[in-house]
C-alpha cells in the first residue's frame, strides 16, 4: 500500500523544488512512488473575452513518448492539429470539460475554470490516481494531486492537455465564426485583440460574449440576457 500524503507536504517530499529537468520529471517521480495512472490537466480560452473555457484532461501511457508535443501556446496551429492527432492515437483516455460565457459571467471566470476541469476528469474513460495540474489551483475530486506553475511547459501530461484543450475550443470558436459574423472568431478565438474589440464596439456584443469582462461589459447598452442560457457541457 502507498501512503497518501495530503496538500503541500506531499509535493514537499514528492518533488523536487529545483524544477523539472525534462517534461516527464515529474511523471517518472510518480511513477516511483508507484503511482501508475497520471492524468496531465489543462485549460484554453480562461482570458478570452468570448466563447467558452474549455479543459481537457489526458491519461498517456506509462514511458510514451510523443515527439514535438509541448505547451499549445508554443506550437503553430498547424502543429498543434498534428500533436492532437497523434495525442488522440495515443493516450490511453482523454476527457473534456466545458465551461460556457453565461456560467462564466455567473460565477467568475476562476470558479468556471475550476469547474470545466473537473469535468474533463469526471469525463475521463478511465480514473486516474494522481492528477498533474497547470497553475496553483486545485480541483475538488478526491483524486491526489499537484499543481504546477507552467505545467504545460514541465510535464508531458500537461502538455498533452493543454493542446487537446487549445484545439478542441479553437474548433469551436471557428464554428462560432459562422453564427456570428463580423467577429472574425476564426482569426482571433474570442480574444482581445484591437480588431476583436473594434467589432464589438461597432456592432455590440453578440450572445457568446463574456458580458462581466472589461471590453464587452462596456457596450452592453441595452443588449438582453438570451432566454435560453446554454448548457454547460
Amino acid at each position: 500500500m502507498i501512503s497518501i500524503l495530503s496538500g503541500s507536504e506531499y509535493g514537499n517530499r514528492l518533488f523536487d523544488p529545483e524544477g523539472p529537468p525534462d517534461l516527464l520529471h515529474f511523471e517518472k517521480q510518480l511513477l516511483d512512488q508507484g503511482f501508475s495512472s497520471l492524468a496531465g490537466v489543462d485549460e484554453a480560452g480562461r482570458g478570452a473575452l468570448a466563447g467558452p473555457v474549455v479543459a481537457a484532461a489526458v491519461i498517456l501511457p506509462n514511458g510514451v513518448s510523443l515527439p514535438g508535443v509541448n505547451d499549445s501556446k508554443k506550437l503553430t496551429p498547424a502543429k498543434r492539429e498534428a500533436m492532437y492527432l497523434l495525442i488522440m492515437e495515443n493516450a490511453s483516455a482523454v476527457g473534456v470539460g466545458l465551461g460556457d460565457h453565461a456560467l462564466v459571467d455567473r460565477i467568475n471566470i476562476l470558479q468556471t475554470t475550476l469547474r470545466a476541469m473537473k469535468l474533463a476528469v469526471d469525463n475521463l474513460p478511465l480514473a486516474p490516481d494522481y492528477i498533474l495540474i497547470d497553475g496553483i489551483f486545485k480541483i475538488s475530486v478526491p483524486i491526489p494531486q499537484k499543481t504546477i506553475k507552467k505545467g504545460d511547459s514541465a510535464s508531458l501530461s500537461i502538455a498533452a492537455a493543454s493542446i487537446v484543450a487549445k484545439v478542441t475550443r479553437d474548433r469551436l470558436m471557428t464554428r462560432y465564426a459562422d453564427l456570428y459574423p463580423g467577429y472574425d472568431f476564426a482569426l482571433h478565438k474570442g480574444y482581445g485583440t484591437a480588431a476583436h474589440l473594434a467589432a464589438i464596439a461597432a456592432f455590440g456584443p453578440c450572445e457568446i460574449h463574456r458580458k462581466t469582462f472589461r471590453g464587452v461589459k462596456e457596450h452592453l447598452g441595452g443588449l438582453e440576457e438570451p432566454t435560453i442560457p446554454w448548457k454547460l457541457i
